[in-house]
């Protein structure tokens, strides 16, 4: 399976790949612009990914922004809901607004609040049955 970690902070993206490179082939992006590029061309190749970690506050464009674009693009290759890119957005905001927006304007399945821990995080994996 494969995953694709979207984080600017060098740190976060390490502990990030340390965490998930047991279950997944990880690519990294440091920005939202990279991760939509990313997306996009793994899923014309033809190797979508199954997971997306992403960010929330990040240089250039934000996470909330870049996951309306990888919706955008899903509609427009006819990916249906069930087969959505499983999210999980992360933030050091502990904000309820930030909350409802990615999990309901935006269709994240998780939202995890720094520091993001192996437990929480492999919990979410296994809530979404992506990892046993």
């Amino acid at each position: 399976m494969k995953c694709l970690i979207v984080e600017d902070d060098f740190m976060s993206r390490r502990i990030l790949n340390k965490f998930l490179a047991e279950h997944f082939e990880c690519d990294i992006a440091v920005n939202g612009e990279e991760a939509v590029l990313a997306f996009r061309q793994e899923f014309e190749d033809k190797q979508p990914y199954d997971l997306v970690c992403m960010d929330i506050m990040m240089p250039n464009m934000d996470g909330q922004q870049a996951l309306r674009l990888i919706r955008e693009f899903e509609r427009e290759m006819k990916v249906t809901p069930p087969e959505e890119v499983k999210v999980i957005m992360t933030t050091s905001l502990n904000d309820p607004k930030t909350v409802m927006t990615s999990f309901y304007a935006g269709g994240a399945a998780a939202f995890l609040v720094k520091p993001v821990t192996k437990q929480k995080l492999l919990s979410e994996l296994q809530k979404m049955r992506l990892i046993g």
